[in-house]
């Protein structure tokens, strides 16, 4: 868990400025300026916040080979990054959750900017309360513990074909179908992990 913590305090202040996006629709998202005003959700944080870099961003929607056609979800969507950049690159519908009001906040602001409030969510909500057996698409940024904690939420609710991809923290033992190590624009070392469900049940 320290290891952990570390690494993403590594990132805190490197990423900090980023202000992209990332989420999934299913109805329009509110007005920000008469929204009431967002409460943390009473639930634990599963990892510290630190933004995914655009360019890791763009890759894990690669690995995960999104198209139009599919529902992605980001547990822990932070500024809503990944969601907005999956609607606005390739057209796909796509939901975010976070505990913090204030990225909720930035999240929709970002995908107002970007022009994709037809096409994504986001949701003041706990990760490990969150249905995901709609979703095509996954992703998570969280600590490997988090990662374990959710395993047995994964096997249950996604259906048979749905890409799961982590950044960085693995899902222990269960084995990917492919990962993709590399350099960021930073020049910090990144891996992606790609595992696609296959209706088995293994928690």
């Amino acid at each position: 868990m320290l290891t952990d913590m570390i690494r993403f305090a590594a990132g805190l202040s490197l990423f900090a400025s980023l202000t992209i996006c990332s989420g999934l629709q299913a109805s329009r998202l509110p007005d920000l300026q008469t929204a009431q005003p967002l409460k943390r959700a009473d639930a634990p944080q599963l990892a510290p916040y630190v933004p995914t870099p655009q360019d890791v961003v763009e890759r894990m929607l690669a690995l995960a080979g999104v198209t139009k056609n599919d529902y992605v979800i980001d547990l822990g969507c932070g500024d809503g990054r990944i969601p907005v950049t999956a609607a606005k690159k390739y057209g796909a519908r796509a939901f975010g959750v976070d505990i913090d009001p204030a990225r909720i906040a930035e999240a929709n602001a970002n995908a107002k900017a970007a022009g994709v409030t037809q096409l994504v969510e986001f949701r003041l909500q706990d990760a490990m309360k969150t249905d995901v057996s709609t979703a095509t698409v996954v992703t998570t940024y969280l600590l490997s513990a988090s990662n374990l904690r959710l395993r047995p939420i994964l096997t249950k609710q996604m259906k048979p074909g749905t890409r799961l991809v982590a950044h960085n923290f693995s899902f222990g033992d269960w084995a990917p179908e492919k990962t993709d190590s590399f350099t960021d624009a930073e020049g910090r070392s990144r891996t992606l992990y790609l595992y696609r469900a296959d209706g088995k049940v293994r928690q």
